[in-house]
C-alpha cells in the first residue's frame, strides 16, 4: 500500500504547485506585466481540478471487484482432489471426490462449513459410506485437512492483499478530496491586496522595513492571510511576531500571526513571510481523568490544538480495555490523527486512513471508539466526526443538545464512514465530549437524559471547573471507578 510518507510528500507537491500556480507568480516587479488574480485562481483551480481526476481515475483502477471471505467450492475441490490422489489411487469404493465434483451436490459445502466452523474436518462429519468402506478413513481425512489448511493460508494473505488494495484506493480518493478542496478554496479567493497596500509599505516603513512584494487573500469564511517579502533596512532585526504586530496595526485589526512554517526573523536579507488573521472566536479547554480503579494509567488519551488553517481540533479516543496497552492503543490513534490534520488531511480523512493503518498493523484488532470536534474560529462552525463514541454535549443559548452517532469503533472493520454532526456555536458556548465510563457510570436506561439534565442545572463556568463538576457527579454513583473515565470540555468566546 501507499505509505503515510509517500500519501504526504504528494499532498506536499499539490500545496507547493498551488503556491507556485497561485501565489509566487504574483510576487513580480512593479514594471512587468502583473496577472489577475482571478485568472490565477481559475488557472490553479483547473490545474488542482485535473490533479484530483487523476488521482481519483487511479483509485478506480484498484476498485475491480475480487471474491474473498470464505473458502470456495473449488478450494474444497482441489484439497479433495489433492487428497485422492495422495491416498486413494485407483480405489472407488466410497466414490467421495467424483459425487462431491458434481454441480447438484450440497455435501462439499458441508465440509467446508464444517472446516470453518471446527477449524477441522472430523470424521463424524464424513458421509456413513465413507466411514463404512475406506480403508484409509484416518490417511484421507488427515490428508484432506492439511490441504484444506493451505487453503484456508492463501485465503488469509488474500484477504490481507484486498485489505491493501482498499487501502490504497481510500487514500487515493482522500487525497482527491483534499485537492479539490484546495482547488475551490483558491477559486474562491479574493486578491485584496491593492486595499491595504499602500497602508502596509506605510506602516513598515515608519518601522525601518521595506516590503518589496505583497500578497494579501481573503477566503469564504472571511480568514485572510497575508505574503509579504520584506528587509529591514538598518541594522537591527525584528521577530515576525512584531512584524504580524505592525501588519494588523496597519490593518485596523492587530490579531495577526506568522505563520508556523514562516520564518522567524526579518533580517537586511530579502525574504518571505506568511502571516495568518487569528479567528473572529477563542477557545480554552478543560480535562479530568480517572483511571479504572487498580490501574496506573487510563485507557483513553485526548488531544486540543489549533491547526494552521484557523480551526481548533479536540479529539478523545476510548481504548478497547484499560491499563496500558489501552493508553498505548488510544495514544497511537491521537498522535496519527493529529500528524494527519497537521499535515492538512481533513479530519474526515485522517480519521478514515488512522482506520486503515490501524487494519493493516497486525492481526489482532484493537479497536478505540474517537470522538473527533473540530471548530472554525472564523465562522463558529463546529463539526463533530465519531466513531463509536458516546454522545457529546453543546451547551449554549438554547439549552443542552446531545450529539450522538453510531456505534462502531475505529480499527474494526473496513471501509468505515465517520458519521458527520455539524452545529453553529455562539459566545460562550461550551462542548462536552465523555468516555463510555462516565455515562456507564450514571444510573438508569437513559444514561445520555441523564447527564443532559445535569448539564442543564449547572451553571456555565470555565471550562476546567465543568469538567471536573461532570466528573464529580459520575463518580457519585459508584464507588471507585470501574472503567477509565474522561471528561473533555471546551469553551468559546468572541473576541473583543
Amino acid at each position: 500500500m501507499i505509505s503515510l510518507q509517500s500519501a504526504y510528500n504528494l499532498f506536499e507537491y499539490a500545496k507547493e504547485n498551488m503556491r507556485t500556480g497561485g501565489i509566487f507568480v504574483l510576487f513580480q516587479k512593479r514594471n512587468q506585466k502583473r496577472l489577475d488574480m482571478a485568472d490565477v485562481n481559475v488557472y490553479t483551480a483547473a490545474r488542482l481540478g485535473d490533479m484530483a481526476s487523476s488521482l481519483r481515475r487511479l483509485a478506480q483502477s484498484f476498485s475491480d471487484e475480487m471474491d474473498g471471505g470464505h473458502l470456495t467450492r473449488e478450494d474444497g475441490a482441489a484439497a479433495m482432489q489433492t487428497a485422492a490422489a495422495m491416498v486413494c489411487g485407483s480405489c472407488s469404493r466410497c466414490n467421495l471426490y467424483q459425487d462431491s465434483d458434481r454441480e447438484e451436490s450440497y455435501y462439499l459445502y458441508y465440509l467446508l462449513r464444517a472446516f470453518e466452523v471446527h477449524g477441522a474436518v472430523r470424521m463424524e462429519d464424513m458421509p456413513l459410506l465413507f466411514r463404512q468402506t475406506c480403508y484409509h478413513k484416518e490417511r484421507y481425512l488427515n490428508q484432506l485437512n492439511k490441504s484444506l489448511g493451505r487453503a484456508t493460508m492463501n485465503l488469509s494473505w488474500k484477504n490481507r492483499f484486498l485489505e491493501s488494495r482498499d487501502a490504497v484506493i481510500v487514500q487515493f480518493r482522500e487525497l482527491a478530496a483534499i485537492i479539490e478542496e484546495f482547488s475551490r478554496q483558491m477559486e474562491h479567493a479574493a486578491d485584496i491586496t491593492s486595499e491595504w497596500e499602500g497602508m502596509v509599505k506605510r506602516a513598515f516603513r515608519r518601522h525601518h522595513m521595506q516590503v518589496e512584494k505583497m500578497l494579501i487573500l481573503e477566503y469564504e469564511n472571511q480568514q485572510r492571510e497575508a505574503y509579504l517579502t520584506v528587509r529591514t533596512t538598518h541594522n537591527a532585526c525584528l521577530t515576525a511576531k512584531e512584524a504580524a504586530g505592525i501588519l494588523g496595526a496597519a490593518m485596523g485589526k492587530p490579531r495577526w500571526n506568522p505563520a508556523r512554517d514562516s520564518k522567524a526573523i526579518v533580517t537586511r536579507q530579502s525574504s518571505t513571510l506568511r502571516f495568518v488573521e487569528e479567528g473572529k472566536y477563542q477557545m480554552l479547554f478543560g480535562i479530568s481523568r480517572v483511571p479504572k480503579f487498580g490501574e496506573a494509567v487510563s485507557g483513553d488519551n485526548y488531544t486540543f490544538f489549533k491547526n494552521l488553517e484557523g480551526q481548533v481540533i479536540m479529539s478523545l479516543a476510548d481504548g478497547m480495555g484499560s491499563g496500558e496497552r489501552a493508553n498505548q492503543e488510544s495514544g497511537k490513534i491521537i498522535d496519527l490523527t493529529e500528524q494527519l490534520i497537521q499535515a492538512g488531511f481533513t479530519a474526515r480523512s485522517s480519521l478514515k486512513l488512522v482506520n486503515t493503518v490501524l487494519l493493516l498493523a497486525g492481526k489482532e484488532q484493537h479497536p478505540a471508539a474517537v470522538d473527533l470536534v473540530c471548530v472554525d474560529l472564523h465562522t463558529g462552525i463546529l463539526e463533530a466526526m465519531k466513531l463509536g463514541a458516546v454522545a457529546s454535549f453543546v451547551v449554549g443559548r438554547d439549552g443542552v443538545e446531545l450529539l450522538d452517532a453510531g456505534d462502531v469503533p475505529v480499527g474494526i472493520l473496513n471501509p468505515i464512514e465517520p458519521v458527520l454532526l455539524s452545529k453553529k456555536l455562539w459566545d460562550d458556548d461550551r462542548i462536552i465530549l465523555v468516555s463510555d465510563g462516565v455515562l456507564d457510570a450514571l444510573p438508569g436506561e437513559e444514561k445520555e437524559q441523564v447527564l443532559k439534565d445535569f448539564l442543564s442545572s449547572l451553571p456555565v463556568g470555565r471550562p476546567q471547573d465543568m469538567a471536573e463538576q461532570v466528573m464529580d457527579f459520575a463518580l457519585s454513583f459508584q464507588e471507585g471507578a470501574r472503567d477509565d473515565m474522561t471528561v473533555l470540555t471546551a469553551g468559546i468566546w468572541e473576541r473583543k
